[in-house]
């Protein structure tokens, strides 16, 4: 479990299904994700319920006799939150605050709740809000005496905390005019990327956590937030790098994560559009983590949700510093971890045979950096010199001594 901070962090417990679709193995990595999203909202993860089932029950979602197990744990250790792995319809979420007598929350409800957290500016805050009234709507009838009881803490951010705002006609009228809010945003945005020019266009794409704030700084010199939290990075951040005497510029975009809220991909269009217009993707993955190539996958399905999954990319697989650097000895019988092998055994995988050009290095120790420079440097260049054909002679790649960007 994660390290408990402040006394301030609710407790909640987890709740989850093996099924045909997910067997004991994805679950747990998904309660992994799940307790990673409870921590980053402000909970500290007690216990996890799991139970195999062919389908959820559509009454609440688990069968009744694990159901009442859940509801004397949280009776006895004063459990104030249940979060469950999956989307809940809204007669599951009303049965079960029903049965449970305490806050219910689902996977969706959890992410809308640390993206209101970590909006910061007018916009992202308008994504948020239009997500959140999104996910509400159908569910009214459970929130009147949700509010009545418990106001505040986590998934109760933001709107619907007074009973006006329940009512369904003003909260149609609001998703109206927050979706002409963010259309003339979109507008404004759209004329600042054109008048971007024709510089080139880079765009950080990858899984939640993985490092993209953290390479961005790295690469553009910048400051830009950087945390070992779910979404730490919400608003997009665009930034002129040079490489050699070659400018670009280079977006940080919003990590991408399995089971995204559908109402977050379509909130967040625009932050997407930056991804959609980009001409260069460098997909960063956090090559440490167990499931990174589930979080590929999860990457390249919203990639081609978005239409962007055609465009040219370099694979950057970050984390190296987590890996040994020496092939163990043959007649060691520690078995063979992710730990003790090394990254030249990696490099000889699937990774390195991708039709991307492909990289390992280490963000935060800048290992390897002079390779990526150059190979984004030589990326970026095939689509200048495809925009203006004529002034390539006046870009010459160059590295200075201490190989930093």
């Amino acid at each position: 479990m994660l390290e408990k901070k402040d006394h301030q962090y609710e407790k909640a417990v987890l709740v989850g299904l093996i099924t045909q679709n997910q067997d004991e193995e994805k679950l747990k990595e998904y309660l992994d994700e799940l307790e990673f999203l409870a921590f980053t909202a402000g909970a500290t993860v007690e216990k996890r319920f799991t139970q195999k089932m062919t389908q959820p029950d559509s009454k609440t979602f688990v069968g009744s006799g694990k159901a009442e197990e859940i509801r004397n744990y949280i009776k006895e250790n004063e459990i104030s939150t249940v979060i469950f792995d999956d989307e809940l319809s809204p007669s599951q979420l009303k049965n079960l605050e029903k049965e449970m007598e305490v806050k219910i929350l689902d996977r969706t409800n959890l992410i809308l709740d640390i993206f209101a957290q970590r909006a910061q500016t007018s916009y992202a805050r308008t994504q948020v809000e239009l997500a959140q009234y999104e996910y509400l709507l159908p569910r009214l009838t459970r929130m009147w005496t949700h509010l009545e009881r418990q106001r505040g803490g986590i998934g109760m951010r933001g709107p619907g905390e007074t009973e006006i705002e329940t009512d369904r006609r003003i909260i149609r009228d609001r998703i109206s005019l927050l979706k002409e809010k963010l259309k003339t945003i979109d507008k404004q945005m759209s004329t600042q990327r054109q008048n971007r020019g024709k510089m080139v266009r880079v765009a950080l794409v990858g899984y939640t956590n993985v490092g993209k704030s953290t390479l961005m700084n790295a690469i553009s010199k910048s400051e830009v937030f950087a945390e070992n939290k779910l979404f730490a990075t919400l608003d997009t951040t665009v930034r002129k790098v040079v490489i050699g005497n070659l400018p670009f510029l280079l977006t940080d975009t919003v990590g991408f994560i399995r089971k995204l809220p559908t109402q977050l991909v379509e909130s967040f269009k625009s932050t997407l559009d930056e991804v959609r217009e980009a001409d260069l993707l460098i997909h960063v993955v956090d090559i440490s983590h167990e499931s990174f190539e589930d979080h590929i996958n999860s990457v390249n399905q919203i990639l081609m949700e978005i239409g962007a999954h055609q465009k040219p990319m370099i694979m950057v697989f970050n984390k190296i510093d987590a890996f040994a650097y020496e092939k163990k000895e043959e007649d060691d019988l520690t078995p063979e971890t992710r730990k003790n092998i090394s990254l030249a055994e990696w490099k000889k995988t699937w990774m390195s045979k991708s039709k991307f050009p492909t990289v390992f290095i280490s963000a935060l120790t800048k290992e390897n950096f002079p390779e990526m420079k150059k190979l984004i440097y030589d990326e970026v260049l095939k689509i200048h010199i495809s925009r203006f054909p004529y002034n390539d002679f006046l870009f010459e790649y160059h590295d200075d001594e201490e190989g930093e960007i």
